[in-house]
């Protein structure tokens, strides 16, 4: 399910002019994983965290997210995404301070962030 989500996520960022960086789809089999990931981190200017159980539990996304907060490069710029319930504190205390988006399986969520990033929002 996680992996559906990124995808409509990101094919709808896209879809609106957004570069999209996200692991499973960048990350080729020989490549170095967390090398890749962090010369990703190093370049992005937005990180965009779905929120889910199996996320919380992932320790790749726990040092994805703590690399995140600790870079100045992304103070007011880290955006969690509630996808499902879970216990997003387990994965950092500090999301909780963040603006929250929930997304529904409306483009309300995909709306907030391409507003927040000042991009108008194109009907299918």
């Amino acid at each position: 399910m996680d992996s559906a989500v990124l995808k409509r996520v990101a094919r709808e960022l896209q879809r609106h002019g957004i570069k999209v960086w996200y692991s499973e789809r960048h990350i080729a089999g020989a490549q170095q994983w967390l090398d890749e990931i962090g010369r990703a981190l190093k370049r992005c200017d937005w990180c965009i965290v779905l929120l889910t159980p199996a996320a919380v539990k992932s320790k790749w996304v726990k040092h994805e997210v703590s690399w995140a907060v600790r870079a100045k490069r992304y103070d007011g710029r880290i955006l969690p995404v509630l996808v499902t319930k879970c216990k997003y504190d387990d994965l950092s205390w500090t999301l909780g301070t963040f603006q929250m988006l929930k997304l529904t399986k409306s483009s309300k969520c995909i709306k907030d962030i391409l507003g927040i990033w000042n991009v108008a929002y194109i009907k299918k």
